[in-house]
């Protein structure tokens, strides 16, 4: 998938938590969410449908812990993509070129996180949300490293970083879409000139 699952080892989890997320996402790659059962997933993950119960309430709980467990994967790659040495346009630039490679690894995967999440109605939205706002916390901690802010500039920052957050979102969808998530690599330079075009101009 798009990195380790093993970003859940934080968890106090069971200790089939990880295998079923990774049983969940071949099952998925596989044969789409809609489709995908727990007796799948379990099959997969080589484990008795006892022990997913014992780690998940349901099948839509599991998704949900995967796509904060590939979400987080995806930042990770993010983050060790940064150079600090160099300027923050160029720092951007880079660490989106890798993240996109990264959400183009497994295309399967990329559109049941990215379409089939918000299926699961509410709770698929706020966890989106959720891990939205920690990639927009991120763009901002690179964008404005070193400066300071009044809450008021602050709090504008926020709210034009997630606007690009979604628009990188946006631009994402409309590949899968198409059928085009092996050329996500292309989107590099146009996210990287939202970047640039929104947040140099936030001051």
């Amino acid at each position: 998938m798009f990195a380790d699952t093993s970003a859940t080892a934080a968890l106090p989890a069971n200790p089939y938590r990880t295998r079923l997320l990774e049983g969940m996402a071949h099952s998925v790659a596989a044969k789409a969410y809609g489709d995908t059962t727990v007796a799948d997933i379990v099959r997969e993950a080589g484990v008795s449908k006892r022990s997913f119960y014992e780690c998940f309430a349901s099948k839509d709980e599991c998704l949900i812990a995967l796509y904060v467990a590939a979400s987080h994967g995806a930042l990770k790659v993010l983050k060790e993509s940064i150079d600090p040495g160099r300027d923050w346009k160029t720092q951007v630039e880079h660490a989106l070129g890798a993240y996109l490679a990264c959400l183009a690894s497994n295309p399967a995967l990329l559109r049941t996180l990215f379409v089939e999440i918000l299926g699961l109605g509410d709770p698929g939205l706020q966890v989106r949300r959720r891990m939205n706002q920690e990639l927009a916390d991120f763009v901002m901690q690179v964008v404005h490293a070193g400066h300071r802010h009044t809450p008021q500039e602050a709090a504008r920052h926020r709210t034009l970083a997630m606007a690009v957050v979604g628009g990188i979102n946006e631009l994402v969808l409309q590949s899968i879409e198409a059928g085009r998530t092996a050329d996500l690599a292309e989107l590099t330079q146009p996210c990287s000139a939202l970047v640039r075009a929104v947040l140099t101009t936030a001051d």
